[in-house]
């Protein structure tokens, strides 16, 4: 399937700040695609490069086959929600959602149906005549999105849309979102710094570091199978440790040494074939038992109950290892011997060790 929204080596620089470095993206029609990254990652540079705020130094962007990389943002068929919304005050809900509509020539008629209908999509139908400053947070951000909708986008562009919301309100404002997303079946373009955020409403994501594209995947790829260390201590809980790969093992597994102890793991991608390593390990890749030969020995020095389970931190030879478990398993001070559990396949990666 060719890709609706077709970004091929967009580059940006602002002055000797190189903010976008090569970013190629292919995104397909009626997805919802996040932009996650750190500050200072190129991820709102590059969604203003597809909004047409900003023109690139380099490369082309393609929207359903048309090179759109020189068109004024008013021409591109692209409706945007701001982070702080940009909503206005001294305007009712439906004044707000109309906003910009006449200045592109729509008649009186034709906008009372596109406000009625942006609306009915967000479910606040019936709202028109209410003040911005009698609606929720979540509220204001629907009356944000009417508004990117009402002028009838083939893109919708959300730039960090959940980040002034607190965090009961965000989690909820956004499962709301892609329900309203989902329902109208617009292809979305999602910029984010909350991992949360990125996993609860990408169908893919794009992680970003210092204006390059590190890896493209669902979020179940980007979690079981980091493309390299970067993003697979961005993704989710991790620790890591020094680790030494020994040679083949068993079938499809490296014997590995680490922290002093000798271990068979199963082999990924970035497993290096021999040699100093980093091994990643998530909370679920080892499982406390007593102390003995063969494994890793530490102690507990935390535990953050979260529910039924908690993540204890155990200090083995000065590495912190986080550590999932029953919440009553382990006590703060108690010695305990680490060993891979079941799931280690997924949960546990070794990536080259950095130079």
């Amino acid at each position: 399937m060719s890709p609706f929204v077709e970004l091929s080596g967009l580059v940006k620089r602002f002055g000797d700040q190189l903010a976008v470095d090569g970013v190629a993206l292919g995104i397909i029609r009626g997805e919802i695609f996040a932009l996650l990254g750190p500050s200072g990652s190129g991820k709102t540079t590059t969604l203003r490069l597809l909004a047409g705020f900003e023109m690139p130094d380099a490369g082309r962007v393609v929207v359903d086959g048309a090179d759109l990389t020189r068109t004024p943002p008013v021409a591109r068929r692209v409706g945007m929600v701001f982070q702080h919304y940009a909503l206005f005050p001294h305007l009712d809900v439906g004044e707000n959602v109309a906003f910009g509509l006449e200045s592109q020539g729509v008649g009186r008629g034709e906008i009372a149906r596109r406000v009625r209908q942006a609306l009915a999509l967000v479910d606040l139908a019936g709202t028109e005549r209410r003040r911005i400053a009698q609606l929720s947070g979540g509220q204001q951000q629907r009356v944000a999105l009417a508004r990117a909708l009402a002028p009838e986008p083939q893109i919708l562009l959300l730039d960090e849309p959940l980040s002034n919301l607190d965090p009961a309100l965000r989690e909820r404002t956004r499962r709301e979102l892609r329900e309203v997303i989902q329902r109208i079946g617009i292809t979305t373009i999602l910029v984010t710094h909350e991992q949360d955020e990125a996993f609860d409403l990408g169908d893919r994501v794009a992680v970003l570091r210092n204006g390059r594209l590190e890896q493209v995947g669902t979020p179940d790829e980007l979690y079981t199978a980091p493309a390299n260390l970067f993003v697979g201590r961005f993704i989710g809980r991790s620790s890591a440790a020094p680790a030494e790969v020994l040679g083949a093992g068993a079938g499809d597994r490296v014997r590995v040494r680490v922290l002093g102890v000798e271990w068979e793991l199963e082999r990924d991608a970035n497993t290096p074939a021999r040699g100093p390593a980093v091994m990643l390990l998530r909370p679920d890749a080892l499982w406390p038992a007593a102390p003995a030969p063969g494994r890793i020995v530490g102690r507990v020095v935390s535990r953050r109950f979260i529910g039924p389970s908690a993540l204890f931190t155990v200090d083995a030879s000065g590495i912190p290892l986080e550590v999932s478990a029953p919440a009553q398993a382990l006590s703060i001070g108690e010695e305990v011997g680490l060993v891979p559990s079941r799931r280690t396949g997924g949960s546990a990666h070794l990536f080259p060790a950095p130079p």
